[in-house]
């Protein structure tokens, strides 16, 4: 079925913003991008979603296997004892000690489902052989995956695979890893752990990629005005996820 999918603006990455823009998904992929009036036009018979603030292309989350490998997410029954947030170090460590197969199963994919929340539509690896649960997981989630960050043109200074920078989390741009001593990937500011813009960053560099016509339908939708509102405010604003073209998040 064909779908539009409007919003106030559209930052395609790679090209010019749209204002009351739209993108047509027919599938899995991207059938046309432009003015919302003009797209309509061109395709009388989709359906259409409207959506507030930012339309994007999906996200990259570089921290994947750590947030998934190495912090625990409640079940939802769990939350009078553990809480909604994702649980870091010793209290991770303490779950970690008596979880078994189909518990560890459970905390990844409420780990998968929290980052669609967010905006994701790819994971950066690389994830072993050794980890059965965590590749099944990813393979029925949908999610692209990538073995490490790739660089888009002028964001090398962003990208923590960019030469020199994969072992200095300090460095600005750097994604904190809870495995590196010092880091800072907990939960000091709620949902700042699943955040793909946590640690600083622009769109293009934490974009899955950019949003091209005959291109694989990936798209986030974000209730902020522009750009540096989303920076700012983060991927939790995140209204509406599309993986390969189909709606698997959306806001209540």
């Amino acid at each position: 079925m064909l779908t539009i999918h409007a919003a106030p603006l559209v930052l395609p990455v790679g090209a010019a913003a749209v204002a009351d823009g739209a993108v047509v998904v027919d599938g899995d992929r991207i059938a046309a991008i432009g003015p919302h009036e003009e797209v309509a036009a061109a395709y009388p018979a989709a359906r259409v979603r409207r959506w507030p603030g930012l339309l994007t292309p999906g996200l990259r989350q570089v921290r994947a296997r750590a947030l998934l490998t190495r912090c625990y997410h409640p079940d939802p029954r769990e939350a009078d004892e553990l809480g909604e947030l994702p649980l870091w170090g010793e209290e991770f460590e303490r779950i970690a000690a008596t979880m078994d197969t189909a518990r560890r199963a459970g905390s990844v994919r409420r780990g998968l489902q929290r980052m669609l929340r967010h905006g994701t539509t790819q994971v950066v690896g690389p994830f072993g052989a050794e980890e059965p649960a965590l590749r099944t997981a990813l393979a029925r989630s949908g999610l692209t995956v990538a073995p490490s960050a790739p660089i888009f043109p002028g964001t090398a200074d962003l990208d923590p695979s960019a030469p020199g920078r994969a072992l200095d989390p300090s460095a600005p741009g750097r994604a904190p890893d809870p495995s590196v001593p010092g880091s800072d990937l907990g939960p000091s500011a709620p949902g700042g752990d699943l955040d793909p813009f946590a640690y600083g960053g622009d769109l293009a560099a934490t974009a899955h990629g950019p949003l091209t016509v005959g291109g694989r339908a990936d798209l986030a939708v974000f209730d902020v005005p522009d750009e540096e509102a989303l920076r700012t405010g983060g991927a939790g604003r995140c209204v509406a996820t599309v993986l390969a073209g189909r709606l698997v998040h959306r806001a209540r």
